[in-house]
């Protein structure tokens, strides 16, 4: 009998999936951009903006108990057969791309421990070193997940708890050598050139991914012990990494100065550690960014499987990915994902290939299902209260959206086209007789049209 999650186990889930390599880089990616003032309204938007969304979340949960499959069925739901399927092919294509990320990026890091200036062992973790050591933890955490997903999420926790070890040394250290002075140095940013609120909005294109992951719970849903955790988890874990991501960047600013600290080589938080612990501040911060990798890369894994069983056992992906083995694992379904993920891994090898564009154009077809949730909540609110939350959670992804650049939404049809052969070898296997609505057609239809110039304009 599969053992159930309980809100430990899902909260590690959506906070280890959140808090992965970019809060370790956070201090100079933000000091870059923006000064203490800007800050501070750039992470007031992005809080109240995240805790719509995770409120809107913890609402569907209650009102639709019965919709276990996450935020794929809240838009199957509310929208029909085929943005249903997109959201669950945009999601499971943006976890893939993003484990391809996470694998990479541990052994980058590991490099910090093996090369040396006359030794490239590791390097930026493109290498046949790296994809070899990449390929063994892929397959690694593939067979633990076979042995159940409560087994994996257990894992999941000690990772979780180990890597709030450096950050919270780090808080601590930085709280101890914080200086008022410091922080309040150029205030609102004169030296940056860029009004106020030009920085706010830069801030916005990075506080937008280090919250991806907080739907987490959601999508894990049907193994929850308690549907009520589902909710509880997503609002626990958004506030846990919300104070983390406020405390690492605003104690920062009154360490180091803003033009010093913008000028600090990633991740930025090994540089602040050496200034405050001496050497062995790097050490502790690699090691912690390994942990904190390899905890995001298992939750994200455990995501991914999840994607394409729970869409396979709602008829929008084919037949076979709804089975499961002994254990309860989503087998199927994982072995699709790591065989995905191995040969992105073997393409980066043979070519070399920086694929930061192609992880930002997932990343984006992530933020369209994050919309679709308040536009359900807000389409069958039965109270004022569902209407505001579900407004607010709309609002806030449309901004999404405009702040990282509607090219990158345009881009990402290259991405859904070949998704629509998939969606209509489901109907065969799942023998579905009716017709697709004519709404559907049409989008079938504008797909692949926008798909074209996209293509077009990816190759240029």
């Amino acid at each position: 009998m599969e053992k159930k999650l309980g809100l430990s186990a899902l909260t590690a889930l959506v906070l280890s999936s959140m808090l992965g390599a970019g809060v370790f880089s956070l201090p100079q990616n933000m000091a870059a951009v923006a000064s203490p003032s800007a800050l501070l309204i750039g992470w007031g938007i992005t809080g109240v903006g995240i805790l719509l969304l995770a409120f809107a979340m913890l609402l569907l949960t209650r009102i639709r108990p019965d919709l276990d499959g996450g935020i794929f069925t809240y838009a199957r739901e509310g929208f029909g057969e085929l943005v249903g399927f997109c959201s669950a092919w945009g999601y499971w294509l943006c976890a893939v791309i993003a484990n391809v990320s996470y694998l990479v990026i541990v052994f980058s890091a590991l490099s910090f421990f093996t090369d040396t200036p006359e030794l490239r062992l590791f390097g930026d973790g493109n290498t046949w070193q790296s994809i070899v050591g990449s390929s063994v933890l892929l397959w690694f955490v593939h067979f633990l997940v076979l042995r159940g997903v409560q087994t994996a999420a257990s894992i999941n926790l000690v990772a979780t708890l180990a890597k709030l070890v450096p950050l919270g040394l780090f808080v601590v250290l930085a709280f101890i050598a914080f200086r008022l002075d410091v922080f309040s140095m150029d205030f609102s940013g004169v030296a940056l050139g860029v009004p106020v609120w030009e920085q706010v909005k830069n801030t916005m294109l990075i506080t937008l991914w280090v919250f991806i992951g907080v739907e987490g719970a959601v999508v894990v849903s049907a193994r929850a012990r308690n549907k009520q955790d589902v909710g509880r988890a997503t609002l626990l874990a958004v506030l846990a990494a919300l104070t983390v991501y406020l405390l690492v960047t605003l104690l920062s600013l009154g360490v180091v100065a803003r033009p010093e600290l913008a000028e600090m080589r990633n991740p930025s938080m090994a540089g602040l550690m050496v200034k405050m612990m001496g050497s062995w501040g790097e050490v502790v911060i690699a090691a912690g960014l390994i942990v904190s990798v390899c905890g995001a890369y298992l939750s994200w894994t455990i995501m991914a499987a999840e994607v394409p069983f729970l869409a396979a056992t709602h008829k929008a992906f084919p037949r076979l990915f709804a089975r499961q083995n002994k254990n309860s694992a989503p087998s199927a379904s994982l072995w699709l994902t790591n065989i995905s993920v191995q040969v992105c891994l073997v393409l980066i090898w043979l070519t070399g290939s920086d694929y930061n564009t192609l992880l930002t154009i997932a990343s984006e077809m992530i933020l369209v299902p994050y919309f679709l949730v308040g536009a359900y909540l807000l389409k069958i609110a039965t109270r004022p209260m569902h209407t505001v939350v579900g407004m607010g959670a709309c609002i806030y992804g449309l901004w999404l959206l405009y702040a990282s650049g509607p090219m990158h939404l345009l881009l990402s049809v290259v991405l859904y086209a070949p998704g629509l052969l998939v969606f209509i070898y489901a109907r065969r296997t799942h023998q579905l007789q009716h017709a697709l609505k004519r709404r559907e057609m049409v989008l079938i239809g504008m797909l692949l049209v926008a798909a074209l110039p996209a293509t077009w304009m990816l190759m240029g």
